[in-house]
């Protein structure tokens, strides 16, 4: 990670009392560490737009916060296909269980709440000291990834510049299509840059293969019926042409979507 002569920092908390201690500590020790306070955030969808816009080079960021935690935006940045690197992370919490899971994903510092203002300086010097070091952040950055890849409860997607974040809860389908994979709740589509098998080991609890193309939320699931579709080449000898063919019945939309030869049973007893 490559820092200017002044890192870059975004403050992210809920509550605004913690913000602007924040603040306050970082004004205090702008003489022996000097730095550049670019902004804050109340909550993970501000913080990201933020990001995405501004580029920090150091997030202090609160653990707890509603909506999202941030150990899992610290996840969803690890995610994320921006072409900025991601920023360093400063997890700044009230509550020290927390300390081993932020080390666990390779954070940067932890402070605990009330934050003394050399803690605070020491943390920052740990960032700067690492500005001509990119491999070792990417790495770190990687790690956030693999270790709360389990946690994740919100897609990250790119779209307009802003990383949006789809609630897993609200999809209903996630389908392939080419280097692609559609994301789609009952209101709308969105596109996710990813391989369908690492979605599939990620959120086997939630989701089923229904074909070698598709994964369908399990709860999303209402039956299944026979019906004319246009099923895609198979392994297991099913053709690219119309056929009638078991389809999964979803939730809220009219969507249908194939059932393969070789995935029937395991919906079928899913539905029974």
């Amino acid at each position: 990670m490559s820092l200017p002569s002044l890192p870059r920092i975004l403050i992210v908390d809920d509550e605004a009392p913690a913000r602007a201690r924040l603040t306050t500590l970082l004004s205090d020790i702008a003489a022996e560490c000097p730095h550049a306070l670019i902004g804050e955030a109340s909550q993970a969808q501000q913080a990201l737009d933020k990001i995405a816009e501004l580029a920090p080079d150091i997030v202090l960021l609160d653990v707890q916060m509603p909506g999202m935690t941030g150990l899992e935006m610290a996840a969803h940045l690890a995610h994320s296909e921006a072409a900025a690197p991601a920023p360093a992370i400063i997890f700044v919490t009230a509550y020290d269980e927390y300390a081993l899971q932020a080390f666990e994903v390779h954070a940067l510092d932890y402070l605990l709440k009330p934050v003394r203002a050399t803690r605070l300086a020491d943390a920052i010097r740990r960032v700067r000291a690492l500005k001509d070091n990119t491999a070792s952040q990417a790495k770190l950055m990687a790690a956030v990834a693999t270790t709360l890849q389990a946690t994740r409860k919100n897609f990250s997607v790119q779209e307009r510049g802003r990383l949006l974040l789809v609630p897993v809860a609200d999809v209903l389908y996630l389908k392939a299509e080419a280097k692609y994979v559609t994301l789609r709740t009952r209101e709308r589509e969105y596109l996710l840059e990813g391989a369908l098998s690492s979605l599939e080991l990620e959120f086997a609890a939630q989701f089923i293969r229904v074909h070698r193309n598709a994964l369908v939320a399990r709860d999303a699931i209402t039956g299944v019926e026979r019906g004319q579709l246009t099923v895609d080449a198979d392994s297991d000898g099913e053709s690219d042409k119309a056929q009638d063919a078991w389809q999964v019945i979803l939730r809220g939309i009219d969507d249908r979507l194939p059932i393969s030869r070789r995935q029937w049973s395991a919906v079928k007893a899913l539905v029974r």
